[in-house]
């Protein structure tokens, strides 16, 4: 790697509030173009980290460049190449959507020359221009985070960092917003995102930054982390909860790992069809059985012991 294809580097990045270390001791780097993913659950770092990244948090120790610049010593310089889309909606409910877009380009100084053509351009790429005079406070959840996001392309950012960006979203505007950043990318902007959701972060992101506790526990592609991290399929199943804990044991012989949880056993294998096969042979016969291949939550559970990242 190049150093003029780095737009972030961090190295032995480390922030403490008094006794509590939030990010403790991390490396990684971010190239340019690349959807880059941190996962994790609450309390991980993730939002540490981005923060830092933004130059609105110092750091404690260590050392971090973005865009080749200390953002401690050039915040406003870095935040001018920077969108961000907040997990929260913070957009001006009384005003359009129109004005929302214009108001924040004045307020990064763009002329009103550039501002114009640049609204018809995100109104057309958010999908809201039929839109464009109707009050914020009127939108779905979806449109509202689609005018998010065009609200920070405005500055037409070489980062845009995304906290959580389809939370609480239904699935077709999830999907929506999901073409809308791949997009970005084919367009060139570099992609900064956190999220709980395992299905989001496989299809977005080029690298995940698995952390937990402040550290990081993993980076590799989606496909890279399952391959390393887990077994090509997963047998899912249910004997009932009073009986998972007592078949467990004798389960544990047959397979790589499994991991008991309230409601169900996941057995991880090369071929799920024939583990359950197996389990008919010995006599054990699930409630339920399911056969599926082995996702990024599976290595999730694996890394941090979590079932879901609340």
């Amino acid at each position: 790697m190049s150093d003029h294809e780095v737009l972030i580097a961090a190295k032995q990045l480390v922030k403490r509030y008094g006794d509590f270390t939030a990010v403790n001791a991390i490396d990684f780097q971010v190239r340019k173009g690349e959807s880059f993913g941190f996962l994790g659950p609450n309390g991980a770092g993730k939002s540490t980290t981005m923060r830092i990244i933004a130059a609105t948090l110092t750091r404690t120790s260590g050392e971090i460049t973005i865009l080749g610049k200390d953002p401690e010593k050039f915040g406003p310089e870095i935040k001018a190449h920077l969108g961000v889309v907040p997990q929260t909606d913070n957009l001006d409910n009384a005003l359009t959507v129109e004005e929302n877009l214009y108001i924040y380009g004045r307020y990064f100084g763009l002329s009103k020359k550039f501002i114009a053509p640049k609204i018809d351009e995100l109104l057309d790429f958010a999908q809201l221009t039929e839109k464009r005079s109707v009050k914020v406070e009127t939108l779905s959840g979806g449109m509202k985070r689609r005018l998010t996001i065009a609200r920070a392309l405005v500055s037409e950012p070489e980062i845009l960092m995304l906290d959580e960006p389809t939370t609480g979203l239904d699935p077709q505007a999830r999907h929506i917003l999901w073409d809308r950043l791949f997009r970005l990318k084919e367009q060139g902007v570099t992609l900064l995102i956190t999220t709980h959701y395992m299905d989001e972060a496989e299809q977005l992101c080029d690298r995940l930054m698995v952390m937990d506790k402040g550290s990081i526990m993993a980076e590799d592609s989606p496909a890279g982390l399952i391959k390393n991290y887990s077994t090509r399929e997963v047998l899912e199943v249910r004997f009932g909860s009073d009986r998972n804990a007592v078949i467990a044991p004798a389960l544990n012989e047959m397979c790589d790992r499994i991991e008991v949880l309230p409601d169900r056993i996941l057995m991880y294998a090369d071929d799920g069809e024939v583990l359950l096969h197996e389990l008919g042979e010995k006599g054990l016969h699930p409630l339920t059985s399911l056969v599926r291949r082995s996702s990024l939550e599976d290595v999730f559970l694996r890394l941090t012991g979590r079932t879901l990242v609340d």
